[in-house]
């Protein structure tokens, strides 16, 4: 008996292991994603500091921290999403591929605002942005309740940053 109980936990390491490499791919793309925008506008970045913002403006330290852990959220949200057991593989589908396209324009925008100094076309770039990941979150609902509360800091935050997009854009 012994024997059998050594063998089924053998056969059952290779899943752990291989479901824990999944979360930690799904855990670092957004954060490779985040790591490789602040890399390409970090010199850009240092002017934020100088700029007029509107009310209301966090200290700029502020910002990597809340994006990081945004990042976090996004990348377990994203693999629970992946892992989960729906009925409606279409809709997973649909929402990893939501995941994907507002992840490429999160990228994007700090190339828009950062790097091209075009401040109103960012924030209509993060108009975009925003109605992507409405979308990525109704998807979301309807596979985990978890990965759609996961997900909720996300949009408001980016509410957040509209705001500061839309008042920078206008006092600059």
């Amino acid at each position: 008996m012994t024997s059998d109980t050594s063998s089924e936990q053998v056969i059952a390491k290779p899943g752990v292991l291989r479901r824990l490499l999944t979360l930690i791919i799904f855990m670092a793309i957004p954060l490779g994603v985040g790591l490789i925008a602040s890399a390409l506008t970090s010199d850009a970045m240092e002017a934020f500091k100088d700029m007029e913002k509107p009310p209301l403006a966090p200290p700029a330290m502020l910002f990597p921290i809340a994006w990081t852990i945004l990042y976090i959220l996004m990348g377990l949200a994203s693999y629970i999403i992946y892992i989960s057991d729906t009925k409606h593989n279409v809709t997973r589908f649909a929402a990893i591929f939501l995941y994907a396209a507002q992840l490429f324009f999160n990228f994007v925008w700090s190339l828009i605002f950062f790097g091209a100094s075009e401040y109103m076309g960012a924030f209509i770039w993060l108009l975009c942005l925003w109605i992507l990941v409405l979308l990525m979150l109704l998807s979301y609902h309807k596979i985990s309740k978890t990965a759609f509360y996961l997900t909720l800091p996300y949009i408001l935050w980016l509410t957040f940053a509209g705001y500061l997009n839309i008042g920078i854009a206008l006092m600059n």
